[in-house]
Formats: structure tokens, C-alpha cells, sequence
């Protein structure tokens, strides 16, 4: 598997994630959405692991790899969401999202070669990448989640337990997030002898984590359920941030050790 190939990959799973998420809007069974969509899934992941042979290394290297991850990720939290708690919504917009990365990718496409700096080749670079991606697919299922609620309470109320997948959701989120950063700190310290910096992202990485965790702390409070959406919304924003928006900062310029 090399980039190459990506074209037809990403077009086959494509259409597979896009007719899983067609069939959960008209079956009553939730079994055959949740086949195709995995189908698609797992085409996604045989691609990646087949990249990563050919590399030599993982794909976690660059921006345009990390966006296979969450591709990844957010399609398998699509369906582990509908598959337990049947909200039909979850696939189309799930796919709509996974579907919008991969067209970047090929699109967008960037360099991808061999080359690895030697502070990568740790063995925190996978777990820590791969926690972060996971994280990263987890939060913005809730927030298409916290998107559709809002839209919906203008006309229908929000049912405590639809607020209860949220919490969840998040909580999940947050406690990946929390174990990202403990692996980071831990691969800093092997790589450059310290396990904080503050570095742009680092510094972005602790505003998001604080930002879900402002929001956990206040989501009991929050008698009007908007402004807890709101809020979701805010820190997925945060989490953008975290994720590709300090490569555009002044102060990350040739500077931070984070930028792609």
C-alpha cells in the first residue's frame, strides 16, 4: 500500500460509509448499517496498516497522516455510538465528517516519506498519537451530538438521557485526553529531558483539557442545556486549536517541536 493507491482506497471507503449511513436512516435494524459501515472501517484500517509497512515507520508523522487516524476514528465512533444507543443521526453526519478528511487528503496531499526525526522513534510516538486521534474522534462525535440537540431543542426537549450520552461521551474524551498528555510528558522527558515545556501546543493542549473539564465541573449546574452545548462547541473549537491551529501561530514558527 503506498499513497498512490490512496485515491481508489479512499473512494471505496467512501461509498461504504455513505451507504452505511443511508441504510440507518431506512432500516428499523440496526445490523446491517453497522456492517457496511465497518466494512468501510476496516478497508480504512487495512490501508493504514499497509502504509505503515511500506513507510517503515508509522503514519503519524504529518499532518496529512494524522487525519487518517481520525478518519479512523471518528467512523469507528460513529458506530459504536449508533450500535449501542440506535441514534440514526450519528452514521450520516459520522461519515459526513470522516468522508470531509479523507477528501483533504486527496485533495490536499503533502509529503510523506521515510524520513523520521530521531525524537519519533520512541516508544511513545504510536500510544500517544493514537490516544490523541481517539480522543480528538470522541469529541467531535459529541459536539456533531451537542450540534444536533441544539438544533432539535428549538422544537423538541432534550431528553435527560440524550444528555446522559453526552456526559459520557465526554468523560470518555477527557479521560483519553488525560492519558495522551501523561504519555507525552513522559516521551518529553526521554526525548529533551523534561516533561513539560510549554510549548504551544502543550500550552494548547492543557487549555482544551481544562476546557472539558470546566465543562464537567459545570454541566450539573447548567439548568438551560444550550449553554452546555454552547460550551461543548467552544472547547471543540479549543481542541482545533490544539490540533493544527498553533501551526499557523507566530510563536510556533520554527520554534515549537509540535509543528507538521
Amino acid at each position: 500500500m503506498n499513497w498512490n493507491t490512496f485515491t481508489w482506497i479512499a473512494i471505496a471507503t467512501s461509498l461504504l460509509w455513505i451507504v452505511g449511513a443511508v441504510v440507518s436512516t431506512r432500516s428499523r435494524r440496526r445490523g446491517p448499517a453497522v456492517a457496511i459501515s465497518l466494512a468501510g472501517s476496516l478497508l480504512f484500517l487495512t490501508f493504514i496498516i499497509g502504509l505503515w509497512m511500506t513507510l517503515g515507520r508509522p503514519p503519524m508523522r504529518t499532518m496529512g497522516e494524522t487525519r487518517l487516524w481520525y478518519s479512523l476514528f471518528l467512523s469507528l465512533t460513529g458506530i459504536f455510538i449508533y450500535a449501542r444507543w440506535g441514534y440514526k443521526w450519528i452514521l450520516p453526519f459520522g461519515a459526513m465528517m470522516a468522508v470531509m478528511f479523507v477528501c483533504i487528503n486527496v485533495f490536499k496531499p503533502e509529503i510523506h516519506d521515510r524520513a523520521m526525526m530521531p525524537a519519533l522513534q520512541s516508544i511513545w510516538f504510536v500510544p500517544h498519537v493514537t490516544v490523541y486521534m481517539f480522543a480528538y474522534a470522541l469529541m467531535g462525535a459529541v459536539t456533531l451530538f451537542a450540534i444536533y440537540l441544539w438544533i432539535r431543542s428549538s422544537r423538541k426537549e432534550v431528553q435527560p438521557e440524550e444528555m446522559q450520552v453526552c456526559d459520557a461521551l465526554v468523560r470518555m474524551g477527557w479521560g483519553f485526553l488525560t492519558l495522551g498528555m501523561v504519555m507525552g510528558a513522559l516521551w518529553a522527558k526521554q526525548a529533551w529531558g523534561d516533561y513539560w515545556a510549554w510549548d504551544p501546543k502543550e500550552t494548547w493542549a492543557a487549555i482544551t483539557w481544562v476546557g472539558y473539564l470546566l465543562y464537567m465541573h459545570l454541566r450539573p449546574r447548567l439548568k438551560d442545556n444550550r449553554k452546555a452545548f454552547g460550551l461543548l462547541i467552544f472547547c471543540f473549537i479549543l481542541l482545533q486549536m490544539c490540533w493544527w491551529g498553533v501551526n499557523y501561530l507566530p510563536a510556533a514558527q520554527d520554534l515549537s517541536i509540535h509543528t507538521y
